[in-house]
């Protein structure tokens, strides 16, 4: 559980962020992430980038603990979050609980509650140990988003949101239901296990090019806008190099815009995680 906890908290990623390991066992996980205005979108409402970090570090705290340090290396197969509501100016708690363990996985539901007791999020993942096998080649991303136009939101956006900005997150494209975002390697994004880019913060980057999908088929406006839910998948774990993400809107109902995303390598192009994201805008 030490060797866990250390892996938690000496992360770069998840130290910059704020997270502290309140309690790990093999059923269960804590986690605690105070209110800092970096983990934050305009008005102080937490990023959902941030929901999604928090929660895939408490699965894998759980999981961690419960297959066994021999089992790893450790990835996320699948994820399921909802975001139930915003903490604004509040800190966040998450409770990870084990629902199954196998011989190499474990599934885990984990609930994020705000300091005030509501709760704000709530997610379902599968987390593999690889069983000391070095992963797979992942593919070759197929679908890579052309252009230059990051539109009148895109540098906006990059200066306004703070957790957008500290990631360094540059918006290379945006425009006509489709967009392309930059994120480069920086020492905060790393993973202490891995030595690689931290799950977590590659998913933040998948959600925020979702989002910026749906802006760029909408265009701005006096619109109301929300992430009601995601689900991704890693694919191995994220390399240490820049990452880019491309999000296209595949359909559009009313208002729910759905993207289909996937986060690769800038260097070698393989798709190291992917999802889908049905983004909310409503004037």
């Amino acid at each position: 559980m030490s060797d866990v906890k250390n892996w938690v908290e000496e992360s770069a990623y998840a130290s910059t962020l704020g997270i502290r390991a309140e309690l790990i066992t093999a059923e269960e996980a804590i986690l605690q992430l105070p209110f800092r205005k970096g983990n934050s979108n305009p008005g102080g409402a937490l990023h959902g980038g941030v929901y999604a970090s928090l929660s895939i570090i408490g699965a894998h705290a759980t999981a961690r603990t419960a297959l066994g340090a021999d089992i790893g290396p450790f990835h996320t197969v699948s994820m399921q979050i909802n975001y139930l509501s915003a903490a604004i100016n509040e800190g966040v708690n998450a409770h990870a609980r084990l629902l199954k363990r196998g011989k190499e996985l474990a599934f885990v539901e984990v609930t994020c509650t705000s300091d005030a007791g509501k709760d704000v999020a709530h997610a379902t993942l599968m987390i593999r140990g690889r069983k000391g096998a070095d992963p797979l080649e992942t593919p070759i991303c197929q679908t890579a988003v052309a252009g230059d136009e990051p539109g009148d939101m895109g540098p906006a956006v990059t200066e306004m949101v703070p957790f957008i900005h500290e990631r360094g997150i540059v918006i290379e494209h945006m425009a006509g239901g489709e967009s392309r975002l930059l994120m480069p390697w920086i020492d905060s994004h790393g993973d202490a296990a891995s030595g690689g880019t931290h799950e977590g913060a590659a998913l933040a980057l998948l959600d925020t090019a979702g989002a910026m999908a749906g802006w760029a088929q909408t265009g701005s406006g006096p619109y109301k806008a929300s992430t009601p839910t995601m689900q991704a998948q890693v694919l191995a774990a994220p390399p240490k190099q820049d990452l880019i993400a491309y999000a296209r809107i595949a359909y559009q109902d009313n208002e729910i815009l759905y993207s289909d995303v996937e986060v690769a390598g800038k260097d070698d192009q393989r798709i190291y995680a992917r999802g889908c994201i049905p983004y909310r805008i409503v004037t």
